[in-house]
């Protein structure tokens, strides 16, 4: 997949939102730097990840395709703690399949939304894993995570092929009404 592609995945779910989100597991920025595309110049993203290198090697990009948008990089374990929000939006690209429980980190999610803030998952749709993707999710079962996190039904927005586990699909739900 390329720029375009990642793009094309989370389009419908990032138009018409404000501008402050926050990515889990951002690694080299792929997503980070879609979000910021379609996000415009108004663009306010915190992305996390544990690869301080990867987080570099994101900053450089950003600043040399989308300057002027205020990117902010942390170096952390979504598993552990997230920011303080209040966020417009958050983004899980490829990471929620390192946690064996979902739904306990996108309760933290929800609650450092704004009410009606949005949550976007990029997932392979599996329920079966392997050792380099633990711990995916079908998009069926999402909806059931979703719903047991206090978000919204999620809706599919995306969806590609995978030579690895079938397809990968993007989805978006929000937060009904702020924390919890």
């Amino acid at each position: 997949m390329d720029h375009a592609d990642h793009v094309r995945l989370i389009r419908d779910g990032v138009a018409g939102a404000r501008s402050r989100w926050l990515e889990l597991g951002a690694g080299e920025g792929a997503f980070t730097l879609a979000l910021a595309d379609l996000l415009g110049p108004t663009a306010r993203i915190t992305a996390l990840d544990r690869d301080q290198a990867a987080l570099r090697r994101l900053v450089a990009d950003g600043n040399r395709l989308f300057p002027g948008r205020a990117l902010t990089t942390l170096r952390a374990d979504f598993r552990d703690a997230l920011p303080a929000g209040p966020f417009d939006g958050a983004l899980a690209a490829n990471s929620l399949h390192f946690v064996a429980d979902p739904a306990a980190v996108l309760a933290q999610i929800r609650d450092g939304l704004v009410p009606g803030g949005r949550l976007i998952v990029v997932e392979y749709d599996a329920d079966r894993g392997n050792r380099w993707v633990p711990h995916p999710f079908s998009m069926a079962r999402f909806r059931a995570i979703a719903a047991a996190a206090g978000f919204s039904q999620p809706v599919e927005i995306g969806r590609v092929p995978s030579r690895f586990l079938g397809a990968i699909y993007a989805a978006v739900a929000t937060n009904p009404s702020g924390p919890a």
